[in-house]
């Protein structure tokens, strides 16, 4: 869960930035919002350097940063270049780094405070510009001071990783060929038992009974995995009852606190046809994920629970059916605050099926900067 952090030296807040992105940066470009009171570090973007540096697209790039951080209500900024290339201290234009500076100081210049920019190498790190050696001696100050702060120490108490390259921060480990195949199988054997409850229903007016019996227990699999328990063929019948839209969503539900028993009694009903007060639960627990005004921070056992569920689901699952599990682990990740690891989630859900609607409106939601609604909400 990302915590609220306040950041005064230029230092902590070049040791936080790996932190809330989940991967050491290379040749990018980092923005972090700064919101009052006291400059609380608020949304924190990466875009490739390549990208911001363009002659033609950089000014575009840049402005869609400056309206991300308005969004997030941010009153300064700190831009941070990483770049193991030489950046000389005087500007010049022809240097991606100068330029990216440039087109980033003139689309925030009339919205925007202050804009500190500073540079990382693999060597050192410097304020862009100066030329003070006291300040920032020649290969700029050493690496070793960042890992040596405040923020950092609190990062590993609390758990946090950084992976080296942004790829990895979607990987997850393959279970074995034995558990997979096992999966497999129990998993085709599931679909095979939804296929017939469809036909049965179109067919002789039938089976609506049959479908939302194997829709709730494909659910009751789901309930016994967040209770730990896991095994391949479960974790198998959980990706086919995932490929239902209803499951998806009961899915979805369950992992909202206080939701309680509103994922069974949504399965309960015809999707089209629910009640009333079935929808205005579902609206309320929805509304908690992504509305500022009713947004609540996931559950850290119930979003753990989640998390090793879908993941599991993942390994043991094959690619062309990981599109719903990656989706939701994208949404969950989201919520709890890693918009990194979400975005990367997202591009291997896309890698499955490039049509998956909830994956688009995701990524939709991410390439907006929008965050979940607790981080929205009064007071943020």
């Amino acid at each position: 869960m990302t915590p609220t952090l306040r950041v005064r030296d230029p230092q902590e807040l070049l040791a936080l930035i790996p932190y809330q992105l989940g991967f050491q940066p290379r040749e990018s470009v980092v923005v972090v919002s700064l919101r009052e009171p006291h400059r609380r570090v608020g949304l924190v973007m990466r875009v490739d350097l390549a990208a911001l540096a363009d002659p033609d697209d950089g000014p575009q790039v840049a402005r869609t940063m400056v309206t991300h951080v308005a969004r997030d209500r941010g009153r300064d900024t700190v831009l941070v270049v990483y770049t193991d290339a030489s950046v000389p201290a005087v500007q010049d234009p022809r240097v991606p780094a100068w330029r990216a500076t440039g087109h980033y100081l003139g689309a925030a210049e009339a919205f925007l405070g202050e804009v500190d920019v500073w540079v990382v190498s693999g060597t050192g790190y410097w304020a862009l510009g100066c030329a003070d050696p006291r300040c920032c001696p020649p290969g700029g100050r050493p690496l070793s001071d960042l890992s040596a702060t405040v923020v950092g120490a609190e990062m590993v108490l609390a758990g946090a990783v950084v992976m080296a390259t942004r790829d990895e921060l979607a990987w997850i480990p393959r279970a074995s060929d034995a558990d997979r195949r096992r999966a497999n199988a129990a998993a085709n054997r599931w679909r095979r038992r939804a296929r017939e409850a469809r036909e049965a229903r179109e067919a002789r007016g039938q089976g609506a009974s049959a479908l939302a019996q194997w829709r709730q227990a494909g659910f009751a699999t789901w309930r016994a995995a967040l209770a730990g328990d896991m095994t391949a063929a479960s974790l198998g019948r959980i990706e086919a009852a995932l490929e239902d839209i209803a499951v998806r969503d009961a899915v979805l539900l369950s992992m909202v606190p206080g939701t309680g028993g509103l994922p069974e009694e949504y399965l309960d009903e015809p999707v089209t046809q629910g009640s009333l007060a079935t929808a205005t639960a579902v609206g309320r627990a929805m509304a908690a994920i992504v509305d500022p005004g009713a947004g609540v921070r996931p559950e850290d056992d119930l979003a753990s629970a989640a998390l090793r569920a879908l993941e599991g689901v993942i390994a043991h699952g094959r690619r062309r059916h990981q599109a719903p599990a990656l989706t939701l682990l994208a949404m969950l990740t989201w919520w709890r605050g890693s918009t990194a690891r979400s975005g990367a989630l997202l591009e291997r859900a896309y890698l499955c099926d490039p049509d998956y609607r909830l994956a688009r409106l995701l990524t939709q939601a991410l390439e907006a900067g929008m965050a979940p609604g607790w981080a929205r909400g009064p007071g943020r």
